[in-house]
């Protein structure tokens, strides 16, 4: 198949930046290359494989021509532009949340559900970042021994919440060792030397965030699991990057940890690193993490307060697995199962 033409939108965006130096770090084909943005942006000049390109507005009419359009803007954004792609012919991998509860639209991680990807009709979607670095970790396990009730506690880099909270998080690190009061505006409290278990807005019918939400809705998809329990406490943390996660799981039956540990060890895209008996101990952190594409898993252990417990603590790149890297492996994998074609333009889609 002929390399396609790619649009990316959100290009001068935190993750969108991250998603070109994929692109190019990972060699994927291009033919042709169109970087979209909002119009306070548009004019600017992004390198991109040794060619500089200017970045144009994101209008309905941007994508004639397009084959392929990696999104790496906002869920209101996503909403709007995605129909206008599909009926010009394209297919969008989406970042945002915009799409991910549509039913006829898959929510896809390469390793778990690539299978879902032959069912798209123009839209697919890549789920949260935290989700997806638990969801690689669960369903090694899962295919073994089935999950009964997940437990998830996270510690979210500020990355999470864009360029912006990571640019808020260095100005109140610099105030600070300045002696001044530092200021939030981005995030809903001071992160510098802080712990705020606030990610994204509290749902005022049950008093999770929509991020806890998610991690449940969207695991509960992806693994096609709709009756696993699952519960979430989602904490931004002062760190740049690099998503931390302490995981609990129940099962119906006993579960032999060195067997999850050599299942883990064994599975695409997974990096075990537990030795917490070494000297020093060896477990995964955030700077393990950065830069790379591995999701990390450690402190695999059994959960001594239940029968049929097991803990994991599991770290990723939220900027690369969790967000660019996922979207780049998922148009690996439409090249490779000759599903690229457009897919014939959907009427509901195109009217939603």
């Amino acid at each position: 198949m002929r390399a396609p033409n790619v649009a990316v939108v959100g290009a001068t965006g935190a993750v969108g930046g991250v998603l070109l130096g994929i692109l190019a770090e990972r060699g994927f084909p291009i033919a042709n290359l169109r970087l979209l943005a909002s119009k306070r942006s548009a004019g600017r000049t992004i390198a991109f494989a040794g060619r500089d390109y200017q970045v144009e507005e994101l209008r309905e009419d941007s994508f004639g021509g397009i084959d392929l359009v990696f999104s790496a803007a906002g869920g209101s954004i996503a909403r709007w532009f995605a129909p206008h792609a599909v009926a010009a012919g394209a297919i969008v991998i989406d970042k945002s949340s915009a799409w991910r509860y549509e039913p006829e639209v898959p929510l896809v991680v390469p390793e778990v559900n690539g299978d879902e990807l032959s069912r798209h009709r123009g839209i697919i979607a890549c789920p949260n970042c935290s989700t997806i670095q638990m969801v690689m970790a669960l369903a090694p396990i899962d295919k073994a021994f089935p999950i009964s009730r997940v437990v998830a506690s996270t510690y979210q880099a500020v990355s999470g919440a864009g360029a912006a909270a990571m640019a808020e998080l260095a100005q109140q690190i610099s105030d600070i060792g300045g002696g001044r009061t530092p200021q939030a505006s981005v995030l809903p409290r001071q992160i510098a030397q802080n712990v705020v278990p606030e990610v994204e807005t509290f749902r005022p019918e049950d008093g999770y965030t929509s991020e806890e939400w998610k991690m449940a809705a969207e695991t509960r998809k992806i693994m096609a699991r709709p009756e696993l329990r699952i519960s979430a406490t989602c904490v931004r943390v002062p760190v740049a990057r690099g998503h931390s996660e302490s995981i609990n799981l129940e099962f119906d039956q006993p579960v032999d940890v060195d067997a999850v540990r050599e299942l883990l060890a064994n599975a695409s895209g997974i990096q075990v690193v537990d030795a917490p008996m070494d000297k020093p101990p060896r477990y995964p952190t955030a700077l393990d993490a950065d830069g790379n594409d591995n999701v990390w898993v450690g402190r695999i252990r059994r959960d001594v307060s239940t029968e049929n417990g097991l803990c994991l603590w599991v770290v990723s790149d939220n900027l690369r697995k969790g967000a660019a890297t996922n979207s780049v492996q998922i148009a690996e994998q439409l090249l490779a199962r000759d599903l690229l074609a457009p897919a014939a333009p959907d009427a509901e889609l195109a009217r939603t």
